[in-house]
């Protein structure tokens, strides 16, 4: 079970450093701009919510955790690329911890609100973690393309 989870947070780690890596290359004055199309989202948003995500999905579906998140705020968030990057880090600690008591065949902790967006089927903890891996990989390529279109924009 150990080695599938070390597996697992491999590629969430994957994910998590190519959107840190945009975030940074950006710096923290564009990386907290939104590009200029409705509804957009900066990268900063972007990495902060996908951090929520993780961290909602692993530790409160998953492990139990008892998690306060305000989603619709994590897509106004603001801040430092290299706080983000320490917070993650720390984010992965502690889901190591949310699944080393969890076999991937159980069933989650928590069964996620009507209202959050998400599978609408039952779902294994495997099941979570294909979600969330879902989320991740969807949102580095949105922070991709985000990026493109801002550095056009600034022609750099």
């Amino acid at each position: 079970m150990q080695e599938k989870n070390e597996e697992y947070l491999y590629f969430l780690r994957r994910a998590f450093d190519g959107m840190l890596e945009v975030l940074e290359d950006l710096g923290d004055d564009l990386g907290n701009t939104p590009p200029p199309l409705p509804g957009a989202n900066s990268v900063y948003a972007i990495a902060y919510h996908c951090a929520a995500v993780a961290d909602y999905w692993t530790g409160h579906i998953i492990a139990g955790r008892e998690i306060d998140r305000d989603r619709a705020s994590e897509f106004t968030a603001t801040g430092c690329g290299r706080d983000l990057r320490q917070q993650v880090a720390a984010l992965f600690k502690q889901l190591e911890t949310d699944l080393a008591a969890v076999p991937p065949t159980a069933s989650p902790r928590n069964t996620p609100p009507a209202d959050f967006e998400g599978p609408d089927r039952p779902l294994s903890v495997q099941g979570v973690q294909l979600h969330v891996l879902e989320e991740l990989a969807q949102h580095h390529g949105q922070i991709q393309i985000t990026r493109d279109l801002l550095k056009q924009r600034t022609g750099s």
